[in-house]
């Protein structure tokens, strides 16, 4: 009956999705929460040097586009799929089709820039249209000056903004910034009718215009014929070193093949890099059908497991053209240090390969089985040295917009991880014995799962796997090491005594997310443990199996499986306090609408009859177990986000700690993500992050967010340097007046009253100030963070 019952909701839910994810929205974001009274592969044009008149693309305009488009037109939810990051996507242009639906029943086709199409006419098949001039002048020849404006639609936006830029006090009413806008796409054909109706809606949108020198750089470029000039090769150094990594990648040998399969599938959305030299250099593992010292062939299937259809497949490296922007920036390292680990791991182990793995889609979605081969020792090694990529890789990288898979997390959360070295944790017989309950959604590849297989395919099938593997898990541990297995610190990887990834903190920002090292703010409402099983299957289910371009069906159902997952790792975690508190700490995260969700695998879970090993003294033990692991780690337990350490005077960072531990109604007025600059007299400024931690009765259900939204528990981190990529505002305050804004913030006791407080330290859209601080903030980001910066996104940043 209870399997009927949720079956039934879950046709619904799926009828419903685009509704709820609408109205899940407005909830979270609402302004006012009022208080109870209780690549495209397109060759760069090879042309002379320019004039000395003519504007140059990369020295001159790319910068521009940087600093002033790419802060909206990047990623997959770039408006109108206008990507400004490369010579690519302005040749691509623009097309009124979006890659963020959740309601369509049919997966969407690929348009991924340099991957999708290679040439300008293959994206107007595919329904791009143009935004630089491509009609031929007379007698075919290059176009006029004049002409080469008139029929260019970036420069007509522009010039729109130019003609027509916001009032500086403020957004007018009509100018919508939410996530879910209207878009409007105009071509060129109509258009006078788009600017006569939106005259305020020009590019840079609802933000203010480039400066006159900015525009008439841009406008001599576009003006000559908007021509690039090639890129020169690579350095000599850089070159080398691709050459030796490719041919690390690809030798014959069986055990090279399956190690290039497996550390493709694991990096392929990495950006590469060789070392910190300056101006940075990236690069992307891809699948070629051409080996190393040929031209790419890329394969571009819509998965990093799909069958290749070659004889042999080569793992190629190739140079990142565009822009790089933080919300999909996953840099990583590639040296002879690297390069030595992977040998001691995947060569140099001892293991048997008679053949390699097939890519039938029932193998190749599932990699316990595709690569069982391989000692899973390695597996999980290899992934706990950069554990901090991975879990960002969960929630950054294309998605860009993924509130549909990231309501499934409590907006903070830290994360430890399983010990490698105790054989419980890395027992080959014991996982290949349970890869079939293992399985992933992305077994079913892109085919369409259709309202009537959710019952059976769902709680039918992949719950019973989970409860079955889960089940299995504790008979081993029983059998093999005693009943009961001790459960006491030594089960926890203490990052070998300094890998800062052994903890993290994870924040979600509503539909997007941070990973940052430490146990970063106030000890959270939940943690999870991640084993190897667990670290592997999430990966496979958001980022290798995960399709951007999937039906509604492959989204919801990925978001559910999540479910498993998330309560796998809470369940881990809570093994470690003692017994008597475990039920009631669960049932404290899982309240109101929606909890006895969870009750479907976990209600009877064997992990509550044991007693665990640690030894508590206090009255709060989850505080407690918090402090014994921050021994228990210690060197590999990152300091880098304590708020103890910043050099300001004592008022001023006293005011910052209490702003830090405030909770309550009066956070929750304040926004996801706030940048503060403290403008301190004879130091260099400033930058503090500032999070709001939304609390959520419980996490358990896709629907209904405003239903099981807490205020009244709501928290704030605030941590030095930049968190996140999608600022919400952007504060500026003294140094001697932190205290007085740390009372601000304590009163806050309405909307209007945030919006006082707004417009006193906030820097507004509109504001002629806007790009001022834009490009101190960049600058500052870039000087501080040489690898890890990119270029932030404001389609998120309030009016």
């Amino acid at each position: 009956m209870r399997q009927r019952l949720i079956g039934a909701a879950l046709v619904l839910g799926l009828s419903i999705v685009a509704a709820s994810v609408w109205f899940s929205q407005k909830a979270r974001h609402e302004p006012a929460i009022e208080q109870p009274q209780p690549a495209e592969i397109v060759a760069p044009i090879d042309v002379e040097p320019p004039a000395q008149f003519a504007s140059e693309y990369y020295r001159d305009v790319k910068p521009i586009l940087d600093r002033r488009c790419l802060v909206c037109h990047a990623c997959y939810d770039a408006p109108c799929q206008l990507k400004l990051d490369s010579p690519a996507g302005l040749q691509r242009g623009a097309t009124q089709d979006k890659i963020y639906d959740s309601t369509r029943l049919m997966p969407a086709p690929l348009t991924r820039l340099f991957i999708d199409a290679q040439s300008t006419a293959e994206w107007r098949d595919k329904g791009f249209f143009a935004v630089l001039n491509e009609r031929p002048g007379r007698n075919g020849g290059e176009q006029e000056g004049a002409e080469n404006l008139q029929q260019s639609l970036l420069y007509r936006m522009l010039l729109l903004k130019q003609q027509h830029p916001l009032p500086e006090g403020g957004l007018p009413a009509g100018i919508d910034v939410s996530r879910e806008r209207k878009e409007f796409c105009p071509r060129l054909d109509n258009f006078d009718e788009y600017a006569e109706k939106h005259p305020l809606q020009g590019m840079p949108f609802a933000l203010p215009a480039l400066d006159e020198e900015e525009f008439g750089i841009v406008k001599r470029w576009l003006e000559s014929g908007a021509k690039v000039a090639a890129l020169p090769p690579l350095a000599a150094d850089l070159q080398k070193s691709l050459t030796d990594w490719e041919r690390f990648l690809n030798n014959e040998d069986l055990k090279s093949q399956l190690m290039g399969r497996y550390l493709y599938e694991h990096l392929f959305l990495a950006d590469l890099y060789f070392d910190a030299r300056e101006p940075r250099q990236f690069f992307k593992l891809v699948r070629s059908r051409t080996p190393p010292g040929q031209p790419l062939d890329i394969i571009a299937s819509r998965r990093p497991f799909d069958d290749p259809n070659v004889p042999r497949v080569y793992y190629r490296l190739q140079v990142v053209q565009a822009s790089i922007v933080a919300k999909t920036h996953l840099p990583y390292l590639l040296d002879e240090k690297r390069m030595a680990r992977w040998r001691e791991l995947f060569l140099q182990a001892s293991y048997k390969l008679d053949r390699l793995p097939s890519y039938a889609t029932e193998v190749a979605g599932n990699p316990f089985v595709t690569f069982a081969a391989l000692p899973v020792q390695s597996r999980y090694r290899f992934m706990l040295d950069d554990a901090d990529y991975f879990l960002t890789s969960f929630v950054k990288g294309p998605v860009c917009r993924g509130q549909i898979a990231l309501n499934v997390l409590n907006d903070q959360f830290w994360v430890l991880f399983a010990n490698p070295d105790l054989p419980a944790n890395v027992d080959a017989e014991f996982l290949a014995k349970e890869s079939g309950n293992l399985r992933l959604p992305a077994e079913i590849g892109d085919q369409p799962l259709g309202i009537v297989h959710w019952n059976s395919l769902l709680w039918n099938k992949y719950a019973a796997l989970q409860a079955s593997y889960l089940s299995a898990k504790e008979k081993f541990l029983s059998e093999k090491y005693g009943a009961p297995h001790a459960v006491n610190l030594d089960l926890l990887w203490n990052g070998d005594g300094a890998n800062r990834s052994a903890a993290l903190t994870v924040f979600r920002h509503f539909d997007s997310a941070s990973v940052v090292e430490g146990l970063v703010g106030d000890v959270p409402k939940t943690a999870w443990v991640i084993d190897y099983p667990m670290l592997e299957r999430i990966y496979y289910l958001l980022v290798v199996g995960f399709d951007v371009y999937g039906d509604a069906s492959h989204q919801l159902l990925t978001r559910l499986y999540m479910d498993f997952l998330r309560m796998e790792g809470e369940a881990n975690f809570l093994a470690f306090l003692p017994k008597a508190k475990r039920e009631a700490e669960r049932n404290s995260w899982y309240q109101g609408i929606g909890a006895k969700m969870r009750d479907s695998v976990y209600r009877n879970a064997v992990v509550y009859k044991h007693e665990t090993g640690v030894k508590y003294r206090s009255k709060n033990p989850q505080r407690e177990f918090f402090d014994l692991v921050r021994d228990y780690l210690g060197p590999a337990l990152s300091q880098r986000y304590r708020l103890d350490d910043i050099e300001l005077d004592v008022p001023a960072r006293t005011a910052l700690q209490k702003i830090a531990k405030l909770r309550g109604w009066p956070v929750a007025y304040l926004p996801e993500l706030i940048y503060v600059r403290v403008l301190i007299r004879g130091a260099p400024d400033q930058v503090f992050t500032l999070i709001h931690n939304v609390d959520h009765s419980n996490v358990a259900v896709l629907f209904l967010e405003k239903a099981r939204l807490r205020p009244q528990f709501d928290s704030i981190t605030l941590v030095p340097g930049i968190v996140g990529a999608y600022p919400n505002a952007f504060w500026v305050v003294k140094d001697s007046d932190l205290p007085q804004l740390a009372a601000r913030l304590a009163a806050l006791d309405g909307s209007a009253a945030y919006k006082r407080l707004e417009r006193d330290v906030g820097v507004a859209r509109s504001s002629s100030k806007f790009w001022q601080h834009s490009d101190w903030l960049h600058n500052i980001y870039r000087e501080r963070e040489p690898i890890d910066w990119g270029v932030l996104d404001y389609s998120r940043y309030e009016k």
